[in-house]
């Protein structure tokens, strides 16, 4: 069995215009949900062993903020190719995984999709899963040895939560 944990990065500020996109860092609310999404995560016994993650500021500080609440937080790998990634591209890095727990931290539209995708039974609020919102977090869990057996429409959803549920 598997577990997988799809963040979508914290809420970015727009305060400085000349900033590139990958730099644009955490705004005060963002920084406050990466601290709720890693107490969230260590309250309910759901510690990644694994965490791959986009190589832009607001999800390098998203997960600064949640890994202090993680017993043993693993090293992040951060990877260029997962920076905006489509869907396809964040389930072939998924299916290279060797964890049992994995942490994937990225941006919509493609972590959305890619949780609507691998789920086999849509989630309680279907039209907020769908937006996906800043700080949004779904949890599933795969009938497999190897995350090279990871396919589209196999996963059960253990639980999905935006920073205000948390």
């Amino acid at each position: 069995m598997k577990r997988l944990i799809l963040v979508r990065h914290a809420k970015s500020s727009w305060s400085d215009n000349g900033l590139a996109d990958r730099a644009r860092p955490l705004n005060v609310r963002g920084t406050a949900a990466a601290d709720r999404i890693g107490r969230w995560l260590a309250d309910t016994n759901r510690q990644p062993d694994q965490v791959f993650l986009s190589p832009a500021i607001r999800c390098q500080q998203t997960w600064d903020g949640i890994s202090p609440h993680l017993a043993d937080a693993p090293v992040p790998v951060a990877l260029d190719r997962l920076y905006l990634a489509e869907a396809p591209q964040l389930l072939d890095v998924l299916q290279t995984a060797s964890g049992d727990v994995v942490l994937l931290l990225g941006h919509m539209p493609g972590l959305g999709v890619l949780a609507h995708d691998l789920r086999q039974d849509p989630p309680p609020h279907t039209a907020q899963f769908d937006k996906y919102p800043t700080g949004a977090a779904t949890v599933l869990e795969f009938p497999i040895n190897d995350w090279r057996d990871l396919r589209l429409g196999t996963g059960v959803l253990d639980i999905y939560a935006t920073p205000d549920e948390m």
